[in-house]
Formats: structure tokens, sequence, C-alpha cells
């Protein structure tokens, strides 16, 4: 049985969360390979509504869920999740390896991003980029410090004091922890996570040995990949596919499928290029029909027209192999609806993402216009979907030159159409 490794193919939110509950159905494990609690991930599921930020979406199947050394973890919204969701502990796995998002990250991102005023990425304030600076740069407290005080009491003995002058000398905040509450804070959480803290690696090389089907549920969006993405407005991690081995320590698998989930139209959280970006009356329309606010942040996302740019350049760094289609009843109603096909930069046409970034700056889209279609929330195969509907599925798949297999219709686990 192949593995499936599901990653975001826009600015995130594409709506990973419902495809990985869908899937997760004959799975043995969901793990998060990259990211922290900067993910938002929603699952619906009757008149109850689930909003993960570090637990993968098959904790709401009571699937073996694992956060790899590619996570940074806030060990206290780690454990508001699992105090939320009653006795899900049991089917987490945390590796030792997972660096720790500190209080002094928050407070330095926060710090950061008031410093660069106009220029500000539009950072979600959780820590996650500082995290994985001192990640990068060595300096990291990792889960398993939190279950050893000598280890944890040297590290911060050495760490502490650099923070607390960066963010009360250099930026004029003020530390709020003492060293010593930081220490037995901290170790007291790492108690409390001691149950669940194991080698994600080799438990996950076990069940792949056994061929059991593994879910790879990656955070965010292609173009908010550290490299790849519309950088300097990204987030602080790989997000692409190929992560997925690196970020929990397991060997390329043979038959894994990718699936690239990507919504109808297009969203984006915070600053940064958005070639189809609709502002007006139309963006409010579709922010307001699509409940386009960020599961993490609660902040209005911005709002374009699906962009093949985009989507043709994911299919290339993620190596797709399908497509799942999200939230095609946002757009029912509409008397017409546009897709980028193309950027216009300078008196050239380009059909994939240009890698310098004055020219992103400079692209204008280049569009079709498609009759628009209306739902009714009642279609259960792709055969009963609006001709229209079906017109603007198939114009994707041609353009893309890739099978979309399955299609949100609304926002319950119910509601998507899987297209053979």
């Amino acid at each position: 049985m192949p593995s499936l490794i599901i990653v975001g193919t826009q600015f995130g939110d594409e709506g990973k969360g419902k495809i990985v509950d869908y899937l997760a159905e004959t799975a043995s494990a969901v793990v998060r390979f990259q990211g922290g609690n900067n993910a938002g991930h929603t699952v619906k599921v009757g008149q109850r509504t689930y909003k993960f930020h570090l637990l993968p979406s098959g904790i709401v199947k009571k699937k073996k869920c694992f956060l790899s050394p590619g996570v940074v973890i806030d060990p206290v919204v780690l454990l508001q999740e699992l105090k939320a969701l009653k006795g899900a502990g049991k089917n987490v796995v945390i590796d030792p390896r997972c660096t720790v998002i500190m209080p002094y990250h928050v407070e330095l991102d926060i710090l950061f991003e008031k410093h660069k005023g106009k220029k500000k990425i539009g950072t979600t304030n959780k820590g996650i980029g500082p995290a994985y600076g001192d990640k990068v740069s060595r300096q990291g407290i990792r889960i398993e410090d939190l279950l050893d005080k000598k280890m944890l009491a040297e590290k911060l003995n050495i760490l502490y004091p650099i923070r607390k002058k960066m963010i009360e000398d250099l930026f004029g905040g003020k530390m709020k922890y003492s060293n010593n509450k930081l220490l037995n804070d901290y170790l007291k959480l790492g108690g409390l996570l001691k149950p669940m803290v194991k080698d994600t690696s080799f438990e996950l090389s076990e069940l792949l040995k056994k061929k059991k089907l593994v879910i790879f549920e990656g955070a965010q969006g292609t173009f908010l990949d550290n490299s790849f993405g519309t950088y300097p407005y990204v987030t602080s991690s790989h997000t692409l596919a190929s992560n997925a081995f690196t970020g929990s320590g397991v060997t390329c698998i043979k038959n894994t499928k990718v699936i690239g989930v990507a919504k109808a139209y297009t969203t984006r959280v915070g600053e940064g290029n958005f070639v189809s970006e609709i502002k007006g009356e139309l963006g409010d329309y579709i922010r307001k029909v699509g409940h386009e606010f960020g599961t993490t942040t609660g902040r209005p996302r911005r709002i374009g027209w699906l962009d093949l740019v985009l989507l043709r350049t994911s299919k290339r760094l993620n190596g797709l192999d399908e497509i799942a289609l999200t939230k095609l009843d946002t757009l029912s109603g509409l008397k017409e609806i546009k897709i980028c096909i193309a950027y216009k930069i300078g008196n050239k046409k380009v059909s994939e993402v240009p890698a310098f970034t004055k020219d992103l700056m400079n692209a204008e889209p280049v569009y079709k216009t498609m009759k628009g279609f209306t739902l009714n929330g009642k279609e259960k195969t792709f055969g009963q979907l609006p001709e229209e509907a079906k017109a603007f599925v198939k114009f994707i798949e041609k353009e893309l030159k890739i099978k979309i297999s399955m299609i949100g219709t609304g926002p319950e686990r119910g509601q998507l159409i899987t297209k053979k």
C-alpha cells in the first residue's frame, strides 16, 4: 500500500485537514513533519468543528499521530489541544529531537515584527521563526531537554542572559520570566509530555516495513516554503513534499503518492506577492461566504482567483500525482469566474512562477473567464455537478495535465466528491 504525502499547493489554508481526515480512515498513522502552531487545520464532523494547530488531523479518527523532529513545539499549546480532546494523548508520539518554542521566542517574534514596521512579514507571532533560528544556529532547546533538569539548566544558563539582553537592551521590551521560573515551568511541562516521547523515526520506519499506510501531513503551503516560496514572506521551514522524509527521519519511500490540495480560488494570510488578488466588494463577498479567517490568528485572509501559475510550479516542485480541489461551493452563485492562466512580465508571458523576486513583483495576471455555476449542496458524484462546474474542473485538469481526484463541495466531512 503506497504511503501518502499531503501538501498545500498555494499559500496554505487549502483545506488539507479535511482531506487528511477523509484519507485517514484506512491509515495506521498520520505524521506532521514541519511547522509549528502557526498551522491551522480545521475538520468539521456533524455539529462539532475541530481546530488543530500542532496535532495532525488524523487524531479525530483516533489514529496514531506523530510529531517528528522537523516540527517546533510549544508545549503549552500542545497540552491545551490534548486536553480538549480528552484521552488523545495515548495516540500521540513526540520525538525527543523536536525544538521547543520558548516564551522568549514569542516575545522576539512580536518585537522583530514591530521593529520592521511597514516591512513586516505578517507572522503569526507564535515564535516559530525565532525557534527555527535557534535550531539552525545550534542554540535550540529540545523536547529531550525538558526531561532532564541538568541539561535544561545548562542550556538556559547560556541562552537566558543572551535572550534577555536582546529583548530588553536591543528592542526595549521586557523579559517576563526569570531563568529559574523558565526552568521549573518547563520541567513540569516535560513531565506531562514524557509518556508520549519516543523515537518517531524508528517507529515510523517499523510501520513502513510492515507496509502500513502512513499519511504525511504538511503544514502551510508550497509558496510559503523557506527556499521556494515568496521570500521573505514565507514560513521558517520547508513545506515541500520532499521534506516529509527529512523532517520525519524516514528514507524515501517507494510507491509514495503525493496529493496536492488546492482551493478553487486562492487565499493568503499576511504580506507578500499575490498576483491574482481580488480587492473590493467581490473579495469581501468571497471572504464572507468562504469563512476566510485564519484558524490560528483569526485574521481575514486576502482573496484571489485560482492561479494556475502557482499550481503548475507546485506540481513540479512537489512531484504531484493528483490534486484535491476544495471549497468549490464558495464560488457557487457567481455569474463568472476567472482563472489566472499565465503572468505577464514586461513583454513576456510566463507559465511558471519566476525565480527572481523582482519579476514576481512586476507580474500581472492573464485571465481566462468562465461561466459561473450554482451548487445545491447535495452533489455526491462528479456527474451531478452543473455542467459549468464540470467545465471548470476539466479546464484545470487539462491545463495542468493532472487528475483532480477529490472535490470539496461544503464544510461537512461527507461533502467530498471522489472522482475516478
